[in-house]
């Protein structure tokens, strides 16, 4: 029998004094996610802090713990946020102690082990799992890309990617978005600037991601779309390229969109695929000149997608440009983390089923 959760589980998170963290919180109360009990981890230094969460109408303070060896004994669910060495250090021990893991850092989206899972594009891969484990969830840049583009690939098959990415201060946390806006004060005060995050100024200024770059020129943010795509894809054939940049927003990532297709698929048949997409909401107005922005996409569920066009380059039918847009502490971190729990839970798995598949009716 394929692994199900209780139907009201224990859950943790840990990290969750950060952004995501906080994320995670709001999203498991508006999506009302049955829970036993919910418990907050962090640092030693964050210890006591009280963090508001919302339920059945009433907000209560939840206390953050301290995390070590013992702390993740008794948990159905534990939600990871809290950066690749933390998951790596206490990840294992809380499947050992009978949780579902579901890690937001890059520890495990690589090993063949673990499933890498996007709900919309292969929440099967879910449904062999057989007991506790880690499920890795993807980068935020690959999520955003793949609700938007794997209703295309289910029907035309994506043989090449290229992607452009404009990626919110949201990506390299709290800290990131508060020199944006304090970096701001600072233009309107005609003060010197704080520039500790990035080592250069970000108002008014866009610069290559902030990812180690490898020998062959890509960074790493760069390399984790390529890779991460083809493993939920389960295509290693495909190619894929991309370049990732910052740009002086403080939430919600944008990516210019690529692609060449195996067979024929027009503009008109893509833009009706993506408005019967789970995930997707097509913005797509041509006359009024309003497409996807980040400010569109803040601290809302869906992946944004237009700017959908045939590309003039390639023969007719073969290739397709996008502009995407979609908050990446949402639907692309706590968002798609908290939808691989519910579909694990045994009450809920129908109706985020059909939550999935439902716009295609």
């Amino acid at each position: 029998m394929n692994y199900r959760l209780p139907e009201e589980p224990r859950v943790a998170v840990v990290g969750a004094t950060g952004a995501v963290g906080h994320e995670f919180l709001s999203v498991l109360s508006k999506r009302r996610f049955p829970l036993a009990n919910l418990t907050l981890f962090a640092s030693p230094r964050s210890a006591g802090t009280r963090i508001p969460f919302d339920r059945d109408g009433r907000t209560h303070e939840l206390p953050v713990q301290p995390l070590d060896e013992g702390s993740l004994s008794g948990f159905d669910v534990v939600f990871f946020s809290a950066g690749k060495g933390v998951s790596k250090a206490f990840a294992p021990a809380a499947v050992a102690a009978g949780a579902l893991v579901v890690d937001n850092s890059s520890a495990f989206r690589m090993d063949p082990a673990y499933p890498l899972v996007v709900p919309e594009v292969n929440a099967e891969a879910l449904d062999g799992l057989q007991g506790p484990t880690i499920v890795a969830n993807p980068n935020c840049s690959t999520i955003i890309a793949l609700v938007a583009v794997h209703p295309l690939h289910a029907k035309a098959r994506v043989k090449r990617m290229v992607v452009s990415t404009y990626q919110a201060a949201s990506g390299a946390g709290a800290q990131a978005m508060r020199e944006l806006e304090s970096q701001a004060r600072d233009f309107a005060a005609d003060r010197p600037m704080c520039t500790e995050i990035f080592g250069r100024q970000y108002l008014f200024n866009c610069f290559s991601h902030n990812s180690a770059v490898g020998a062959d020129g890509y960074n790493e943010e760069e390399t984790k779309l390529l890779l991460e795509s083809r493993k939920i894809w389960n295509d290693p054939s495909v190619a894929i390229t991309a370049t990732c940049v910052r740009v002086p927003t403080l939430r919600a990532h944008c990516e210019s969109i690529n692609l060449s297709f195996e067979r024929p698929l027009g503009e008109d048949e893509a833009r009706e695929l993506l408005r019967r997409a789970p995930g997707v909401e097509v913005i797509d107005d041509r006359a009024g000149n309003r497409f996807p922005e980040p400010l569109l996409a803040s601290g809302r569920d869906p992946v944004l997608v237009g700017r959908i066009r045939a590309d003039r380059s390639q023969p007719t039918g073969m290739g397709l440009d996008l502009f995407v847009a979609g908050d990446q502490i949402r639907k692309g971190a706590a968002l798609n983390a908290v939808q691989i729990a519910e579909h694990l839970l045994p009450s809920r798995r129908g109706a985020r089923a059909a939550e999935l598949v439902g716009a295609r009716r």
